[in-house]
């Protein structure tokens, strides 16, 4: 088995944060703390990286990963046209649990499977997933898990499922409990995911999968552009 690297230890973070940049850098996967669950992650701009992410989780290229960023200026040069609806929720929610879907940059050089032309963008509420990212650079994350079991909530987990197809794993303990009772009843931990990409053209705002962010704290942003029949995925 791959080794986990106890993030609460000074050492072992500084090990396993230097080793698992390595890692990204050679195009290798590596589990890593988000604010919400725990995610495996790759360099969103290598092709055969991110393919070797949906290789370990068991999905194809239908399901492309969504993109962890490091702030808002990273918004501006991934997304093709970012309306000012989005820069409120970005400023209301980010660092958090909103995945925000846009349309984007036609001129990047990346492969991050069947995306229609659109990426699905979020800045993580957690120290060291922000300081990987501020070293890497955008990284596509996917729940650690395998397709169709639930998402691990800590990176023990994540080994049991995902093992060897991972080289780093970065432990910093149970994720997901900044969000414990958050969201609408039965709502899951993972981010609240948003499409935005119709707001470009007057649309709407429409919820695409239910997590830590509530359709209330949504509309209170971005109030009648958010739509009101919405739609799991």
């Amino acid at each position: 088995m791959p080794s986990i690297y106890d993030c609460s230890d000074p050492d072992q973070l500084l090990t396993g944060t230097r080793l698992a940049r390595q890692a990204l850098g050679r195009g290798e996967l590596a589990v890593i703390p988000t604010d919400t669950v725990y995610g495996v992650a790759a360099d969103a701009f290598n092709a055969a990286a991110v393919q070797r992410l949906l290789d370990a989780k068991g999905r194809g290229r239908q399901s492309p990963p969504p993109v962890l960023i490091p702030g808002l200026d990273t918004l501006a040069a991934l997304a093709q046209d970012v309306p000012d609806e989005v820069r409120a929720l970005a400023d209301a929610f980010w660092p958090g649990g909103l995945t925000i879907v846009l349309r984007a940059q036609p001129s990047l050089m990346w492969d991050l499977g069947e995306t229609h032309g659109t990426v699905a963008l979020r800045m993580p509420d957690h120290k060291i997933a922000l300081e990987l990212l501020g070293e890497t650079g955008p990284l596509a994350v996917s729940s650690a898990n395998k397709t169709g079991l639930p998402a691990a909530r800590t990176a023990a987990e994540a080994a049991d499922m995902l093992g060897d197809a991972v080289a780093v794993y970065l432990d910093a303990g149970p994720a997901g409990t900044a969000y414990a009772g958050a969201g609408e009843p039965g709502a899951s931990e993972a981010s609240t995911i948003v499409d935005a990409t119709a707001l470009e053209t007057g649309g709407s705002l429409r919820i695409l999968r239910h997590g830590v962010v509530s359709p209330d704290q949504l509309r209170a942003v971005v109030g009648e552009r958010l739509a009101l029949e919405t739609s799991e995925a």
